[in-house]
């Protein structure tokens, strides 16, 4: 069953307080090293799955891409990305990851931003997206790093002083449904290894071009202090590969 928390009025608008919400990609701890990992986008056609306020889809026109299709499963996700967009290049729809069904050889780089750990059969994605890429096309994608979502409780072990003291790893080889807490509410992700990532992407016939466990930037360290935490274990994995 696909989750689209999103929707939930209360959800989406703790969702809207968040940086990367009301300062986009440059308050995205991760953003430089996925900027890092694109191709040239000129005169490219993009998809991004799981969209949610249509940053990366603008980003992408911005760097003069051909057009761009943004496809997330929240309208009301939807609803602020047109809101915020001005580009008639850009097309967006309400459809889940796992059900796109776009023809063969329709886009020369597919992206996704923090999605992909909410999609219960990577495989299937890993799939799609390689059907739906031109030969030597690009995917792009971030997900929420195996360490941090080996455990549900995806939190610090704290001592009595509320001090961080270390962040806990277990049941890592079980991969599977996680029943976690994010923005105060109960959400449910998919932990997988880094390995089956990446053997999920070589099944589907992709070459590895690269893997990044970012940290933050120092100027992001600088407007949220609080980001220094970030630099004791990895929270986001990024991946391009090529068909």
């Amino acid at each position: 069953m696909k989750e689209n928390r999103y929707d939930d009025p209360n959800f989406f608008a703790s969702y809207g307080l968040m940086p990367r919400s009301t300062a986009g990609l440059e308050a995205a701890g991760e953003w430089p090293a996925f900027r890092a990992l694109l191709p040239d986008l000129a005169d490219k056609t993009v998809l991004d799955l799981g969209c949610g306020y249509g940053w990366h889809c603008r980003y992408a026109m911005e760097q003069k891409a051909k057009r761009v299709t943004g496809i997330d499963l929240s309208k009301k996700m939807l609803e602020k990305a047109k809101e915020l967009t001005q580009d008639q290049n850009i097309q967006y729809e309400c459809v889940a990851i796992e059900d796109i069904t776009f023809s063969e050889a329709t886009f020369d780089v597919v992206i996704s931003s923090l999605a992909l750990h909410y999609v219960s059969d990577f495989q299937q994605v890993c799939e799609h997206v390689y059907h739906c890429l031109v030969p030597s096309g690009t995917f792009v994608f971030s997900v929420e790093h195996p360490v941090f979502t080996a455990m549900a409780s995806q939190d610090w072990f704290y001592d009595e002083q509320k001090n961080r003291m270390h962040w806990p790893i277990d049941h890592y080889f079980s991969e599977g449904l996680r029943k976690t807490r994010f923005l105060n509410e109960d959400v449910i992700k998919y932990h997988r290894t880094v390995e089956t990532y990446l053997s999920n992407l070589l099944d589907a016939g992709f070459t590895i071009n690269r893997l990044c466990e970012p940290k933050p930037s120092a100027s992001v360290l600088k407007n949220y202090p609080d980001m220094g935490h970030e630099l004791r274990r990895p929270i986001f994995l990024l991946l391009s590969v090529s068909k």
